[in-house]
């Protein structure tokens, strides 16, 4: 049985959202594509929010996932920043949700886990692990590449049994 699937990783963000997207098949993982949406930051916050749905919507027409993992929100000391990642992170929800994919949630701390072997890794960490596991990845946005890391980290967590989910799907 030949199973593969293809995942959309996404790092939410109102100035930047990243997205990545790889192919697994077996214990092989390939790259497809990555990059950013990024809603210009003079527009008021529901065209925001709309820019990074479209944004996402476009490119699950374009690349075709099977499914979809994306970073929880990360709280710390500023709780407006977490409120306002928390609705970035609704719209691409939303956006995923109405494509029909599931959507896998990770702890930024479990993908840096599972990327360098270090819950508190840097980005710079995270992106030189991913020109590793994805080799033609290439120069990559600090959010691409955690991108890419998201959807890594829930091939790895979910493993055989996702990808006999996914070919169940087809």
């Amino acid at each position: 049985m030949n199973l593969s699937r293809v995942i959309l990783g996404i790092d939410p963000g109102l100035r930047h959202t990243g997205w990545g997207v790889i192919a697994q098949q077996g214990n092989h993982l390939s790259f497809i594509a990555a990059g950013r949406i990024n809603p210009s930051a003079d527009l008021p916050m529901a065209l925001r929010l709309l820019a990074v749905a479209e944004g996402i919507a476009d490119i699950v027409r374009d690349k075709a996932p099977t499914e979809a993992a994306i970073e929880e929100t990360f709280v710390n000391k500023n709780a407006r920043s977490a409120l306002l990642l928390g609705q970035a992170r609704g719209s691409a929800i939303l956006a995923l949700a109405q494509a029909g994919l599931s959507v896998a949630e990770y702890s930024a701390n479990r993908i840096k886990q599972s990327i360098t072997g270090h819950g508190h890794a840097e980005k710079p960490q995270i992106q030189a692990m991913i020109n590793i596991l994805l080799p033609g990845s290439g120069t990559l946005a600090p959010d691409a590449a955690d991108a890419l890391a998201v959807a890594v980290t829930h091939a790895h967590h979910t493993g055989v049994e996702g990808l006999i989910n996914a070919s169940r799907s087809c």
